[in-house]
């Protein structure tokens, strides 16, 4: 009984998603003309994109208005209710307006539009009828089609507003890659959470040379750890030549597997004897995502950061690229450190 009620859900769950599906395929291959027409415009606006409309097709402007911002295109929501009530001072002359509306009769977007065409500000409609009152007023139309509603009751806005995000994306991204929009402007608008540390490059989060680990590699291993930490704690120290080329890395694995093996002479040997020679490194201008995976790949903590001519620029560290609250992991790692220095008492 269970097992055929959720399976009855199922088949329902399954139904809404096909008949969602069904639409944005059919919104797809009704795209013409006017889709162009309205993308020129966006791209010839000096100003701002205003996203306008009411209810659930509101909320799906916000979204729209919010990817156009964060892919390269001014935007602002602009609400039409508010806009009888002062808010129509937002509009300036360079402007352009994008109204949503399925039917394209909404009274509160509708009472707008004469306020819209008196000031000449060019207006994209996105609604199912052409022929409706925001589509006459509009100075191009991009139609979602005569939809039915995904509900049992085929009322709820559900089709029609899965349509309009669809169409919003295809817009937004459509003139995002006709402006040349790059990783480096995304980046730039996207500096927080996880997404805007893949886009930056290395050296933007890599611990400078300066906070890094040296050593040459005639110094022996004993007086490579036997000197102060670097403020900012890290388990590889770096084997630079005279010229400041990279050419080696010793990390804490390698000491402990000296220990490990017995090798306590080689605390008095050359660090560059037991040192990782050519070790994997990345460019200056890498990007984080690109720094990340090689770390990943081949199971390493620490990844040094090179110039063009191969000088060590700095370090990226897995440490600093984990968790949530960076800075407080650092600081207890270094107070752990400092109370307990592991390298300069074991050598």
């Amino acid at each position: 009984m269970v097992e055929s009620k959720n399976q009855a859900l199922l088949e329902q769950a399954a139904a809404v998603l096909r008949s969602e599906a069904t639409a944005i395929l059919d919104a797809a291959n009704m795209l013409d003309e006017s889709f162009c027409t309205a993308i020129e415009l966006l791209q010839n606006c000096t100003g701002s994109v205003v996203v306008t409309g009411m209810g659930k097709a509101g909320l799906i402007g916000r979204k729209i208005s919010a990817t156009l911002a964060s892919t390269g295109t001014p935007s602002h929501f602009l609400h039409p209710a508010e806009a009888m009530h002062g808010d129509l001072g937002v509009l300036r002359n360079d402007d352009l307006m994008l109204a949503i509306s399925q039917s394209g009769e909404t009274a509160e977007v509708t009472q707008i539009l004469p306020h819209v065409k008196s000031r000449k500000i060019p207006l994209i409609a996105l609604t199912s009828q052409r022929n409706s009152t925001l589509g006459q007023f509009a100075s191009v139309v991009v139609e979602t089609g005569r939809l039915v509603e995904a509900d049992s009751l085929g009322v709820a806005p559900s089709t029609s507003t899965t349509v309009m995000l669809a169409i919003g994306d295809s817009i937004s991204l459509v003139l995002s890659r006709n402006r040349g929009f790059s990783h480096d402007d995304f980046a730039a608008r996207h500096p927080g959470g996880s997404l805007g540390l893949r886009l930056l490059r290395v050296e933007e989060k890599m611990r400078p040379v300066e906070c890094c680990r040296l050593a040459r590699p005639e110094d022996t291993v004993r007086q490579v750890f036997a000197r102060p930490l670097p403020s900012r704690r890290t388990g590889a120290v770096m084997i630079v030549s005279a010229e400041d080329h990279l050419v080696g890395i010793f990390t804490d694995s390698d000491l402990a597997r000296l220990f490990g093996n017995r090798q306590d002479d080689a605390l008095d040997r050359p660090i560059g004897e037991v040192m990782t020679s050519e070790p994997i490194s990345v460019l200056e201008g890498t990007r984080l995502e690109d720094a990340v995976s090689l770390l990943d790949t081949h199971r390493v903590s620490e990844l040094p950061v090179v110039d063009g001519r191969g000088c060590l620029s700095g370090l990226i560290d897995i440490v600093d690229l984990v968790g949530g609250n960076l800075s407080a992991r650092s600081k207890d790692l270094n107070s752990a450190n400092n109370e307990h220095p592991r390298h300069s008492s074991a050598a």
